[in-house]
């Protein structure tokens, strides 16, 4: 397959990241109207203004030169990290009554907490949009292949076996099959297979995967021995839709976390971490692979953008709630030292995961390869 080109690979980069990030700020700003505060700026993207608007309730909708975010700023917020500003007291009434460190703590946190929910209710809706119009992609429980010298060979699995039952649990899918083997190495587990039409029963033990993490923590992993095979697509209705739209965030969403867990861990090389670079790179791979790819691609990336944002990380809106929690439990706001050094700690961790990702994008463009060969 060609490679997409610059020109393409830039259009289809700003394409996804746009649209997320006006979602995302979009749920800000709803919510904070809801709750009656008022928003100075709604910017999609950072640095030199590129145009921009008021609009008649005084709010100056923004577009900036770099794409790689946004914010809304609402009354009270001294910039863009939404930390509040000391003037804010100096308002009159009825300026405080709309702006945000105003508002009850329910209603912070619920706009805070509006942007990443926003995002992954966007995802929802174009994965079900897709698993409407192209039906769900299913991997039916029939096995493919059977691996030599494995617990499946032992236990005299056949490709072409379809797996109906696991501990009396019906499967599916050839994703439920390992959900369930994977928490249980070495545990005999009663099978209902359906070989050619016929019924038979087996009590089948998983073999055994040892991982071990960077901290020397050991992982037994189950596996039982088998490949899928073809991928077919199952038709959904529009009530069915949402339902497949939600279980497959629910999905992504947790492989998201897995695999930060096995970077945290050392089970995964942090030169799997991607950054804007990569997600551009990609995006133009999936536009060029068509619509559905891109769209899906998009949901990817919503889910993702969604679950970063919720981290506990100041400067991120996860953060934010952090504070709000901390406010509900002590019955008063963190001081505004302690906010200051966490928001500095939290934008060198930013700052310096971005370059760790920028670094690893660059090298996954093989530029470190061709800089020793020049210099070798």
């Amino acid at each position: 397959m060609n490679s997409p080109g610059f020109f393409m690979t830039v259009l289809a980069f700003v394409a996804v990241l746009g649209p997320l990030v006006f979602v995302h700020e979009m749920g800000h700003y709803l919510v904070g109207r809801w709750c009656g505060v008022k928003a100075e700026t709604f910017s999609i993207g950072f640095g030199p203004e590129l145009f921009a608007w008021v609009d008649r309730r005084g709010t100056r909708w923004r577009v900036a030169a770099l794409p790689l975010g946004g914010y809304v700023r609402f009354k009270g917020d001294m910039n863009a990290a939404s930390q509040t500003d000391p003037e804010w007291l100096k308002l009159s009434p009825a300026e405080r009554e709309q702006s945000f460190p105003g508002k009850p703590l329910w209603q912070r946190a619920a706009i805070v907490a509006a942007g990443p929910f926003v995002n992954l209710a966007f995802a929802v809706l174009l994965l079900a949009g897709l698993a409407y119009v192209r039906g769900e992609a299913v991997t039916e429980p029939v096995i493919g292949h059977v691996a030599q010298g494995s617990a499946a060979e032992d236990a005299g699995l056949r490709e072409g076996d379809r797996i109906v039952r696991i501990m009396g649990r019906d499967i599916e899918g050839f994703r439920d099959i390992s959900t369930i083997v994977s928490l249980r190495p070495a545990e005999p587990l009663d099978y209902v297979i359906d070989r050619d039409g016929e019924t038979i029963e087996a009590v089948i033990a998983a073999g055994t995967r040892i991982e071990e993490d960077r901290f020397g923590n050991i992982y037994r992993v189950g596996q039982l021995g088998v490949a899928s095979g073809e991928l077919t697509l199952r038709p959904v209705s529009l009530l069915q839709a949402p339902v497949v739209g939600f279980n497959q965030a629910v999905d992504i969403t947790r492989t998201a976390i897995d695999g930060m867990g096995q970077i945290i861990t050392g089970r995964r090389s942090v030169k799997e971490l991607g950054g804007p670079l990569k997600i551009a790179d990609i995006s133009g791979q999936a536009a060029s692979l068509g619509i559905a790819s891109f769209i899906f691609f998009m949901a990817l990336i919503s889910i993702n953008l969604g679950f970063i944002n919720l981290l506990p990380i100041p400067m991120l809106d996860g953060g934010h709630l952090l504070f709000y929690a901390l406010e509900a439990i002590q019955r008063r706001p963190v001081s505004p030292q302690v906010q200051e050094w966490a928001y500095r700690s939290g934008l060198a961790l930013l700052l310096t995961l971005m370059v760790l990702v920028t670094f690893n994008d660059l090298g996954s463009f093989g530029l470190w390869r061709s800089l020793s060969g020049l210099i070798g």
